[in-house]
């Protein structure tokens, strides 16, 4: 996957603004508040529905500005041409795929992978476990075929569970709605199973040289309920009473999280914050690599700040790993990182400054 031009208009500083953006390396600096970080939401917002930032109404359409539009063209391993157009104010949305009106953002988001390494990444490791389920449903998303329907038939019924809970239950639509619930939940665990013990390949290799102290990882699933002890439709029928008290279901997928065993270290609760930014980044570009793997097509590869999240030690490994996977990378600092240039590799540079960005003189490298 390689994208050849972001075009921005009314999005946070920018009020209008275009970059071409070349393969490999893309180098963007710019003081801080200078705009940088903005591209890599704008592109994050097509890939995800969503900046990593927040919500769209959470100002990220400039001031005085009634919607934000991104437009990216870009090019598949196929050496297919795609493009897409996205008008969005923060409620309602507007957008185009290859010419064509489409109605669900989620259309946006498995045409376009991108997978970003920002500030808040580290969450993914020491943060709560929705973030750990955005991580695997996402990744699933795009190499799995069967799991959206699988997801929607769960998110519905877990809905519908949920009201009838609230509403004191009824016992003909509570025991129709748990059926529905089960079957759905246990499809949908299985397929976060098996793409769990997927990454787990490549995950072992590119830890190592990223996080070297933690010597051999494992990673599984916690489905969400004792499913070693019963199946999900005898959890939730014995879970009933709470639920009724709570008001919501208690057990199930929607409560999955993702665990990890490290051979040397400590578990995630224990580590540094540096070290869970490390592993954050392993386990990030694990599932590019996966995508990869799987779809023949690398993602779109960000890295925020790269220079403030890692040392320069670090930020050299994360930099050769990148340069062996071939992948578009775009990285954003005040200043190139440590060990960019002495990569030996074609740098393309830009520099943000008061919403306007200006291409750096040809390609910089060692």
């Amino acid at each position: 996957m390689l994208i050849r031009r972001l075009r921005l208009e009314a999005i946070r500083r920018f009020e209008r603004a275009e970059i071409e953006l070349q393969p490999g390396f893309n180098l963007i600096t710019g003081d801080n508040g200078s705009g940088k970080t903005t591209l890599l939401e704008a592109l994050h917002l097509l890939a995800h529905g969503r900046s990593f930032r927040g919500r769209v109404r959470d100002g990220l359409v400039r001031q005085g500005e009634a919607a934000l539009q991104v437009y990216v063209e870009w090019e598949t391993h196929a050496g297919a041409s795609r493009r897409v157009g996205l008008r969005h104010g923060g409620n309602a949305w507007q957008a185009r795929l290859d010419g064509q009106e489409i109605r669900q953002l989620g259309t946006l988001c498995e045409a376009l992978a991108v997978v970003t390494f920002e500030p808040g990444s580290h969450a993914l490791v020491d943060g709560g476990g929705d973030v750990r389920r955005r991580y695997l449903d996402w990744g699933m998303f795009h190499v799995e075929h069967g799991f959206m329907p699988e997801w929607r038939r769960y998110a519905r019924a877990l809905k519908q569970r949920n009201s009838l809970l609230r509403q004191g239950g009824r016992g003909g639509q509570l025991d129709a709605w748990e059926s529905e619930l089960a079957q759905a939940g246990e499809r949908l665990t299985q397929l976060r199973e098996v793409y769990v013990t997927s990454l787990q390949p490549q995950l072992a290799r590119i830890l190592p040289q990223l996080l070297p102290a933690a010597g051999a990882i494992e990673i599984a699933l916690q489905p969400g309920w004792k499913r070693h002890e019963l199946g999900l439709a005898d959890a939730l029928l014995l879970s009933r009473e709470r639920d009724l008290a709570l008001g919501h279901t208690s057990l199930g997928p929607h409560r999955a999280d993702l665990r990890f065993v490290l051979r040397d270290l400590p578990g995630r609760e224990g580590l540094s914050r540096g070290q869970a930014k490390q592993l954050a980044l392993a386990l990030l570009l694990a599932q590019a690599a996966h995508l990869a793997e799987v779809g023949g097509d690398w993602p779109i590869l960000q890295l925020d700040d790269l220079g403030s999240e890692l040392d320069r030690r670090h930020q050299q490994r994360v930099l050769e790993v990148l340069a062996d996977s071939g992948a578009q990378v775009l990285v954003t600092g005040t200043e190139a990182p440590a060990g960019l240039v002495s990569l030996g590799r074609p740098v393309a540079t830009f520099h943000v400054e008061h919403g306007v960005i200006s291409a750096g003189s040809g390609f910089v490298s060692g």
